[in-house]
């Protein structure tokens, strides 16, 4: 089966009922989690940004306290999987000011993790690739909110 067009999905949804949206909706959120999860930020938490920053912050920092540091190779496994994670956050809520602070929030506790991880060029590869992203997204944004941000980067460099 192949998937129609976006242009072909809008223009069906306009011509469908409110009832029928919904039951649409409903429809597509039992296939995947990801879909149930995004359907949770657009109708529980796209109105209070800030709110769902601070909960992501709080699951990524649960997240790092359970890795397993026997092992570069497994700090580096879950480093990746924080990010991955990190990231599908980031799309759900399609703005930059997010995107920047939870990437400064991951770049800042991978910083601190002991081990260090200047020890592991994976590991240093990862925390400057995100450092350039951020400095890509901030970017884009407002004068004011670009230098506080910048501020935030340069004190993530020094220490």
């Amino acid at each position: 089966m192949k998937a129609v067009s976006l242009k072909q999905l809008k223009d069906e949804l306009t011509h469908k009922s409110a009832a029928e949206l919904k039951e649409l909706c409903l429809h597509l959120s039992k296939f995947k989690k990801e879909n149930k999860e995004l359907l949770t930020y657009l109708l529980f938490e796209s109105h209070d940004e800030e709110r769902y920053i601070l909960s992501v912050k709080e699951h990524v920092d649960v997240l790092f306290t359970e890795i397993n540091t026997k092992s570069y190779f497994y700090i580096r496994k879950s480093v990746r999987k924080i990010l991955t994670l990190t990231k599908k956050y980031i799309r759900y809520s399609k703005k930059k000011e997010t995107e920047v602070e939870l990437l400064l929030h991951f770049c800042a506790k991978l910083k601190e993790f002991k081990p260090s991880i200047k020890r592991s060029p994976r590991l240093q590869n990862t925390f400057d690739r995100q450092i350039i992203l951020i400095k890509k997204a901030i970017s884009t944004l407002h004068e004011d909110l670009q230098y506080d941000y910048q501020l935030e980067i340069e004190n993530l460099l020094e220490t």
